[in-house]
C-alpha cells in the first residue's frame, strides 16, 4: 500500500471528510483529493502535519509497518473525553472556550 492510500485510510479511520481533513491541515480539498487518488505525492511537510495533528504514526504513514495510531495520543484524547465529560455543562462550554483560546494563541504563535 501507498503513503497516498495510508493518508486515505487514516482520514476515514478518523472519520473525516476530505473537507475537514484538509481544513485542520491547512491545505485545500483539492490538493487532499489529488494526493489520496495518486495524481500527487505527499511530501516530507504534509505526512509531519497529518502525524502531528491527527497522532498518525510516522513509520506506519510512511511504510506501512506499526500501528497506524500513536497510542498516546489515543490515550491522551480518550482521557480527555472522559475528563469532559464529568464536567457540568456549563464548565464543559467554559472548557471549549479555552481550546479555542489556545488554539488561536497557537496559531499566532506559529506564524511568528
Amino acid at each position: 500500500m501507498t503513503v497516498n492510500k495510508r493518508i486515505r485510510q487514516a482520514r476515514q479511520a478518523l472519520n473525516m471528510t476530505q473537507t475537514d481533513f484538509s481544513k485542520a491541515i491547512y491545505v485545500s480539498n483539492g490538493y487532499t483529493a489529488e494526493i489520496e487518488n495518486g495524481h500527487r505525492a505527499a511530501n516530507e511537510r504534509i505526512i509531519h502535519l497529518i502525524c502531528l495533528t491527527f497522532g498518525v504514526s510516522e513509520q506506519w504513514l510512511k511504510t506501512g509497518e506499526g500501528e497506524m495510531f500513536q497510542t498516546s495520543t489515543i490515550e491522551r484524547k480518550e482521557r480527555i473525553l472522559g475528563l469532559f465529560d464529568e464536567l457540568n455543562p456549563k464548565f464543559q462550554e467554559y472548557a471549549l472556550t479555552v481550546i479555542d483560546q489556545l488554539i488561536k494563541l497557537q496559531n499566532t504563535k506559529d506564524k511568528e
